[in-house]
This record gives C-alpha cells, structure tokens and sequence, in this order.
C-alpha cells in the first residue's frame, strides 16, 4: 500500500531499527518512547489487521513473535513480555497494517500494559450463547 508507513518501512523506502527479519516479517523498535524496548511484528506483506491476514503469514507473524520474545528474555535481561494487538479502528487500531506490539517486561516495572474494563454489561450465558461456534 503506497501510504502506510509500516510497508515503507518493510520496503526499507523509510528507515526503521530492524530487530529481526525474515522473508515475511520484520520486527522493529517502536518510535513512540513509551516503554524501553517496545518493538513491533509487521508482515512485509500489507494486511489490514487480523481479520483480514490470510493463514500463512499470521502464522509467520506469531513465529516471529515468539522468536523476538524468546530473545527479549533469554538474552536481554526481561522477564517476560506483553503481547498487544488491535484489529480495527474500533478496537483502537491507529494503523491500518496489522502489527503486534511486543512490551519487554521485567518484576516491578510498574508498568500497566493490561486495559481497564468496566464491566461486562450483558449476561454471560447470553453472550456465549451468540458467540459459541
């Protein structure tokens, strides 16, 4: 897609602090400055999100997503990781190119990467009921 800033990135048309990469997907370190080491998985390929991705290459993406991790904790001192996704704008989606966010952590970060809900609204049993497959 000739506008979305994570395939110029991926094309290597713009620059990016490669992690790892492979012939479907890159890891790079994400600009935002908000938790030391948060790196983001993207398909070279240009897919919406999840819900649009085709098998092949989510699976790429999640293999790339455990190697990166493992990484993280086996070699660079984290604990532990915070795996982050959003399919849509609904769902808070900023870019349109699926991407998933890997936050490095570590014990007592202070870090607070789980979102808070306000509850469920509508009965459980209901809810399953409709989405049970």
């Amino acid at each position: 897609m000739d506008d979305c800033i994570f395939c110029k990135i991926a094309s290597g048309e713009i620059p990016g602090m490669r992690v790892y990469e492979d012939d479907l997907t890159l890891a790079f370190m994400d600009i935002a400055k908000d938790v030391d080491g948060h790196i983001l998985v993207v398909p070279k390929k240009h897919f919406r999100n999840i819900l649009d991705c085709d098998e092949e290459t989510l699976s790429a993406v999640m293999k790339t997503v455990k190697k990166v991790s493992e990484h993280l904790t086996e070699n660079c001192g984290y604990d532990g990781v915070n795996l982050l996704n959003a399919s849509d704008e609904s769902a808070g989606q900023s870019v349109p190119h699926l991407h998933i966010h890997i936050i490095p952590r570590k014990c007592n970060d202070n870090i607070d990467a789980w979102p808070e809900f306000d509850g469920a609204k509508q009965d459980i049993q209901e809810v399953f009921d409709r989405v049970r497959m």
